[in-house]
């Protein structure tokens, strides 16, 4: 399953359609499977807005307020109005249809305002909000802890997995825990999981060591974490 820091919370409702559009069904497309480590990490869903095109162009991205909270509006292919909090804290990201006009979109947020601050409040209380405000000293320290001990959990890991790990790269991330390109056997680990406990380092080590076995993250990938580390999904939620 991937995993990542990209977002927080998501709530998606029903509002009324604009003037020029209508609702209708439609089938949401399948989720592509990644090597990296990005896209999951959500933690909470709600119902979902169908709207039917209007033929109106779409409309750049932009930035406004409402009530006090940040609204980073971008307008994508899409049949549902979403909105997500950043994992900092910092702002409220919404995607919507390009025939959703911005009043309605404001007025949704305006709806939520009570929702949203509490999660805010939340986010902006996670080592992802303070690595947000980081400064490159933080930044080096998080590299030398992490470049310190992820050599040695490679070097025990390779040999019970059977795997051999080509060069290992390490970055300050915004929105993957690592990455791993199977054909190379190059591996990338955020240097931010210096913030984590050390049972988070080792399940992204052995995580992206799995991708040397199985590149997806379909059933036989979660079938290899279950038996090298049984207890992933535990690590793994206290990344989220």
């Amino acid at each position: 399953m991937p995993y990542s820091n990209q977002s927080g919370p998501v709530r998606t409702r029903r509002i009324a359609p604009g003037p020029e559009g209508a609702r209708s069904a439609g089938k949401r497309a399948p989720k592509r499977a990644d090597s990296g480590s990005k896209g999951g990490g959500r933690t909470g869903t709600a119902g979902r807005t169908r709207f039917a095109s209007s033929g109106r162009p779409a409309a750049a991205a932009s930035t406004f307020f409402v009530d006090g909270i940040e609204v980073r509006l971008s307008r994508k292919r899409v049949k549902n109005l979403n909105l997500r909090i950043s994992r900092d804290g910092s702002h409220v990201d919404v995607s919507a249809p390009p025939w959703v006009t911005e009043d309605e979109v404001r007025g949704f947020v305006q709806r939520k305002t009570a929702w949203i601050e509490s999660h805010l409040a939340q986010a902006a209380d996670t080592p992802m909000a303070r690595a947000s405000q980081a400064t490159p000293e933080e930044i080096a320290r998080w590299r030398e802890v992490v470049s310190a001990c992820v050599p040695a959990l490679i070097a025990a890991w390779e040999p019970i997995m059977g795997v051999r790990a080509g060069k290992v790269a390490y970055r300050n991330m915004t929105s993957r825990w690592g990455s791993c390109q199977p054909s190379t056997g190059r591996i990338c680990i955020n240097v931010r999981l210096a913030l984590y406990p050390p049972e988070c380092l080792e399940y992204v080590v052995v995580h992206e060591l799995c991708h040397l076995l199985e590149r997806g993250h379909g059933p036989r990938f979660h079938q290899l974490m279950d038996a090298f580390m049984p207890d992933w999904k535990q690590r793994r939620a206290k990344l989220r």
